[in-house]
């Protein structure tokens, strides 16, 4: 097998080169770096040990765990971690069951008094108080073994986002910088991060945000994607040279959150905006060129990058994927 660059590797999988890197920070997977190559190269190995990762997590398999999976030397420790997550997912199945058997008690009430006009008071039948009394959520069912194709259908509907919020961002002046290259979004980070401590940001500003946005998006056509952080600064604040000063003008956004790095959602949040009665997407005009003026806010960066990154402050990796909408 040939080697592969990092672009080549992201267009044969359902991964993203912010992905592939992400992996690579985790320990999970290895690139080469070899003379004369500007890129990361992969090797027949790093694409097979890839292909078992996406697998993993189509199977909702944390990352720390497929970590330990995969670099696991005995069976056991391996029968251990899919062990842990069988037992979820039965636990799972059971408030599954339990939500089920609820709602069919709910239609068996309704049938009773229909005719007779009765307004069913569920929360007074003493039946359905002592089930909702042990009810769990659920979010996987997951009984036997599937073909990748059945595992990528069955993805898709456990998937299928169910509460999205709407929310209203506020006018704002915000610091901003944009760079096209390798690795963009930890280059622009890198930036923004001194930026906020030169400047003691949040002793000026505590309710500052960052957002993030592809700038442009990643491309065949192109070597190199590009990325711009947005920082929310106080409207008369200066900034220094390479950043650059800007207004932005706010709007109607879905919001969802993921955990890092799963960007793949993005999808299902369009898909969401799509299928709402009451929403639609409103895509900027500039469309790929600034991801379709979609943001990517990283939560509590500020505040973390004012504190130095603390490796015990206990908040997880968390963004909030922002995608304009209107009203239909």
């Amino acid at each position: 097998m040939q080697l592969m660059t990092i672009s080549e590797v992201s267009k044969a999988y359902p991964v993203t080169p912010r992905m592939l890197r992400h992996y690579e920070k985790m320990g999970l997977l290895e690139s080469l770096h070899i003379e004369g190559y500007a890129y990361r190269m992969y090797d027949e190995d790093a694409v097979m040990r890839l292909q078992q990762i996406v697998l993993l997590r189509k199977l909702r398999i944390p990352l720390k765990q497929i970590a330990l999976a995969l670099d696991a030397s005995e069976p056991e420790q391996i029968a251990a971690v899919l062990q842990e997550n069988i037992a979820e997912i039965n636990q799972e199945l059971s408030a599954l069951d339990t939500v089920r058997n609820v709602l069919e008690l709910f239609m068996q009430r309704l049938r009773r008094n229909a005719d007779l006009h009765i307004r069913v008071n569920l929360l007074q039948d003493a039946e359905v108080v002592r089930i909702m009394d042990a009810l769990s959520l659920s979010k996987n069912n997951l009984k036997e073994e599937r073909s990748m194709d059945q595992l990528n259908r069955a993805n898709e509907t456990l998937g299928k986002l169910r509460k999205v919020r709407i929310v209203m961002l506020p006018p704002c002046t915000v610091a901003s910088y944009h760079f096209i290259g390798e690795n963009p979004e930890e280059t622009v980070g890198g930036v923004m991060d001194r930026f906020v401590r030169e400047s003691g940001l949040y002793a000026k500003k505590p309710d500052a945000r960052m957002f993030g946005f592809n700038h442009p998006n990643p491309s065949a056509g192109r070597p190199h994607h590009g990325y711009e952080d947005w920082v929310i600064i106080p409207d008369d604040m200066e900034v220094p040279a390479p950043l650059v000063k800007k207004k932005f003008a706010g709007g109607m956004y879905a919001a969802h959150t993921i955990a890092f790095p799963d960007f793949h959602e993005w999808d299902l949040l369009i898909k969401w905006a799509e299928e709402s009665d009451k929403y639609m997407p409103a895509f900027s005009e500039r469309g790929e060129e600034i991801m379709g003026g979609c943001l990517e806010e990283h939560l509590n960066w500020v505040y973390m990058s004012h504190l130095g990154w603390p490796e015990d402050s206990g908040v997880d990796g968390q963004l909030d994927l922002l995608l304009p909408v209107a009203l239909r």
